[in-house]
């Protein structure tokens, strides 16, 4: 699980916007139809449902702000919602059915590893379109996925970084058992290496598992003076393993948590009374001053009520619904080959700040470390000067160390041996 496959490249999109969709296969144009359907699919149900139901919500305020607007070339964006209901097959299921009988012109979804690579096969059958807005292990670059969240270079290694240089060099590794946790662990080991950190005791549990006491036990054995543990739980473990971590007496002075699927949300059902002190690592937090970020939080809480909180997650999936749309606009079609085209290069003003769409299907992003605070958000104690280029292909697996991703060159790809590599 924890080794990506060379993803393979599919055959090209129709060349016109009038090219007739053979049966089961993508639709070419905005012109079929009154409105401009999409897919929306996330788990609505099961154990990921804590996470992905807030990130539905921030997809389908930006489809109502850009109906609100006069739509996409014309026409009003019609979302056709689907759950996945934490279940990988069923979530490639659903992905067929969208394609296939509601005919949508691209997908916003997903949200674990396990669930996209469930789904990727039928996007790159089909050559459709996967918006994917949710940080990630890498090791992957599909012609048929954009990805808004982080590249492991934006996220799980600038964690490292500052870990290292302001909380120790022991580390125990924790993680659901999966895809994302088991390839972020590998890139961490390879990195801690390099950096003169030492990887004490790494353990996972079942995604959706809560029996989080003997994994409790083990970090204590590894780390009895104290350490950092590094945490790519999702879900429901999360609730239990806070709850028992300061149950056990391991608070954040000698035991700092970095999580990576931890924010403001989780944090909110999980209790904030059991996170205080511990760390997670995002592109954006609540807390960012940006006045774009200002007018979405409110504009977000106007829509769904003051209590709620904004998060990662859900900023990446709602800035990648406009980042499509203004693909589609210059592209003058929904044609999936010329909006893909028209994809790279796009900026958005989005709420932590300038992003860049690049050819390699990721986005430049800033980077920040934030400390959960006694109110339930965070502060931001690092942060980089500016957005940081995506690096897809890891550069410390010596597997990937070389490689990069350019679907703007077909000579290139998906992945390719950089000159000096």
């Amino acid at each position: 699980m924890g080794t990506a496959m060379l993803l393979k490249a599919c055959g090209s999109a129709p060349d016109t916007a009038d090219s007739a969709p053979a049966d089961g296969d993508a639709p070419a144009a905005a012109g079929d139809g009154e409105t401009i359907k999409v897919g929306l699919l996330h788990s609505l149900s099961g154990t990921m449902a804590i996470s992905e139901t807030t990130v539905v919500d921030a997809e389908m305020l930006a489809i109502k702000e850009i109906n609100a607007a006069g739509g996409v070339l014309g026409k009003q964006i019609e979302p056709i919602q689907e759950d996945g209901a934490s279940d990988w097959p069923t979530f490639a299921e659903k992905a067929e059915k969208l394609i296939d009988q509601d005919q949508v012109v691209t997908v916003f979804g997903c949200w674990t590893s396990a669930s996209r690579k469930a789904v990727l096969p039928v996007f790159e059958s089909k050559d459709h379109m996967l918006w994917y807005p949710v940080q990630y292990e890498g090791q992957e670059c599909s012609k048929n996925i954009f990805y808004t969240g982080a590249a492991p270079n934006q996220q799980i290694e600038p964690a490292v970084d500052w870990l290292l240089e302001n909380k120790g060099t022991d580390f125990f590794l924790v993680g659901s058992d999966y895809v994302f946790p088991r390839t972020a662990n590998t890139i961490i080991k390879e990195q801690l290496k390099a950096k003169g950190g030492n990887t004490v005791g790494e353990d996972y549990l079942p995604l959706g598992n809560t029996e989080v006491t003997p994994i409790i036990t083990k970090i204590k054995a590894a780390l009895p003076n104290g350490g950092v543990i590094f945490n790519s739980l999702n879900g429901d473990s999360n609730v239990a393993f806070f709850k028992q971590l300061q149950g056990a007496g391991m608070t954040p002075d000698l035991y700092p948590v970095m999580s990576v699927s931890i924010a403001e949300e989780e944090v909110r059902q999980i209790g904030k009374e059991f996170l205080i002190g511990h760390y997670a690592a995002w592109n954006y937090f609540q807390t960012v001053e940006t006045p774009e970020n200002e007018k979405w939080v409110a504009d977000f809480k106007a829509e769904y009520g003051e209590d709620r909180v904004t998060n990662d997650p859900m900023e990446a999936a709602y800035i990648m619904v406009y980042l499509w749309k203004q693909a589609v606009e210059q592209a003058g079609t929904t044609d999936i080959a010329a909006v893909r085209e028209a994809a790279y290069g796009q900026e958005f003003a989005a709420p932590e700040g300038p992003v860049t769409m690049n050819v390699n299907h990721h986005i430049s992003k800033t980077v920040r470390i934030g400390e959960i605070r006694d109110d339930g958000l965070f502060d931001i104690v690092s942060s980089t000067d500016g957005p940081i280029d995506p690096v897809p292909w890891n550069q410390y697996v010596p597997d990937t160390k070389g490689f990069a991703c350019d679907w703007s060159d077909p000579a290139k790809g998906g992945k390719y041996e950089t000159e000096g590599a």
